[in-house]
């Protein structure tokens, strides 16, 4: 009578060359549906004829070949088959900090927050088309965590940073926003003459981070990492038009109307706006 030995899962992964979550997500992978393995053969052909089709050329492919599919399937397949094309890890510069204009005093640092319109941060960041970069810039009430300001330009010029800022005054209006901080990095765009003008004729002080601070713009990151994992990695754009209308979704109707903050206590920000809106009329 043999005798089975079982190898402990370390051990086995360790000698097959696999990782314990390798090795987990095999046992409880399900079984590729019959339906499927068509598609699977499908999608290794033309992946060996075009292998630089993404998941959305990938998918138009198969649709013109009589399969129903959608992108999302076809992404989830590509991905767990090692088909999506990697791009060159070329990073787009964002931010020009070697400039002749004057640079302002950090006024943000232990500032304590009690309302909106208070303090404004500020950032750009780029976004990838399959052709090109373009970019966004953003600005949100640090109070709330809510994006009030956005735009976006083949150009991360002052023009963009200004369309940005002009879309929060809007609404906000200009007679509220007299005294807030507007901070943002030591960039060119924030730094010109054109820019620093627009924040005096508002009654709006300029704040500058130091290089290193952790603290600076970390809220304007943060978001842009959730904007990036929950939306722009989800996609591959084409055109600057692809890129507005999913980007004007998320931020108008998921970010500020529905996403759950930590930081102000698991609210979405116009939520979180209203509620303390009315706790102050309720004091008053």
């Amino acid at each position: 009578m043999i005798q089975q030995t079982t190898l402990p899962i370390g051990k086995a992964s360790s000698i097959l060359g696999l990782s314990r979550r390798s090795y987990y997500q095999w046992k409880h992978s399900k079984p590729v549906a019959k339906n499927d393995k068509k598609l699977f053969k499908e999608i290794h052909k033309i992946a060996f004829e075009f292998p630089k089709y993404g998941y959305r050329r990938m998918t138009k492919e198969l649709q013109r070949r009589n399969m129903l599919v959608n992108h999302k399937k076809v992404l989830e397949i590509m991905r767990g088959e090692k088909l999506l094309v990697v791009k060159k890890k070329f990073t787009p510069k964002t931010t020009q900090s070697n400039h002749q204009f004057q640079k302002y005093p950090n006024l943000v640092e232990n500032f304590i927050l009690t309302a909106i319109n208070q303090v404004y941060v500020s950032d750009i960041t780029y976004i990838r088309l399959l052709q090109e970069f373009v970019y966004l810039a953003i600005i949100m009430d640090l109070f709330s965590r809510r994006c009030i300001g956005w735009a976006l330009s083949r150009n991360p010029d002052t023009q963009l940073t200004l369309q940005a800022l002009n879309m929060a005054i809007a609404l906000r209006g200009e007679k509220n926003v007299k005294n807030c901080i507007h901070h943002s990095d030591h960039g060119v765009q924030y730094a010109s003459d054109k820019y620093v003008e627009r924040l005096a004729e508002l009654g709006i002080l300029p704040s500058m981070g130091e290089k290193g601070y952790s603290y600076d713009n970390a809220f304007a990151e943060s978001f842009f990492k959730t904007l990036k994992n929950e939306e722009v990695w989800m996609n591959e754009y084409e055109t600057i038009e692809d890129v507005y209308r999913d980007i004007k979704h998320f931020i108008e109707k998921i970010y500020n109307k529905k996403r759950l903050h930590s930081s102000i206590g698991y609210k979405p920000p116009i939520e979180y706006e209203k509620q303390q809106e009315l706790n102050t009329s309720i004091g008053t």
